[in-house]
């Protein structure tokens, strides 16, 4: 499978973890990893699955390098029809009030889009005893298992 790995981060943990994941599939997969800032909306494609691994900032916000990736999904407004992505998001549930809302951003707004998200949204709680990787891996493995199902039916 032809994958796009995009992350959103403002501390650099989400970097980290997307290339780890990235590491993890890249023997069976195609795996491309971008930061979201360097990502335009109009480069999605619907022969790749698209993960995207995004903290969350302050009050619940986007991280840095996601803002200018949501401002241009917002302004071109574009059709992602036929798009499929899943999303881990990282977070801290010490903050439960804004707990994983830079994920959950981001899936709305692809979602409103038009694209369609595959699997369940984890967000993992840095204040947990689990490492992010030990959330992060397994869940990669069943995005892709699920992509290959319903990209397999689109195609």
């Amino acid at each position: 499978m032809n994958i796009m790995l995009l992350y959103g981060t403002e501390t650099g943990n989400a970097e980290m973890l997307a290339e780890d994941i990235m590491s993890e599939l890249e023997g069976d997969h195609e795996v491309e990893c971008r930061n979201l800032s360097d990502f335009s909306p109009d480069e999605f494609d619907a022969g790749r699955l698209h993960m995207i691994i995004c903290s969350s900032y302050g009050d619940g916000e986007l991280p840095a390098s996601a803002q200018p990736f949501a401002e241009a999904l917002k302004a071109a407004a574009p059709d992602l029809k036929g798009i499929h992505f899943g999303i881990f998001g990282l977070g801290d549930r010490e903050y439960e009030e804004t707990f994983g809302f830079g994920s959950g951003t981001l899936a709305e707004l692809l979602i409103a889009h038009g694209a369609v998200q595959i699997g369940e949204r984890i967000t993992h709680d840095a204040s947990g005893s689990d490492m992010a990787e030990d959330v992060a891996f397994p869940w990669a493995s069943q995005i892709v298992t699920l992509a290959e199902e319903k990209i397999g039916e689109v195609a």
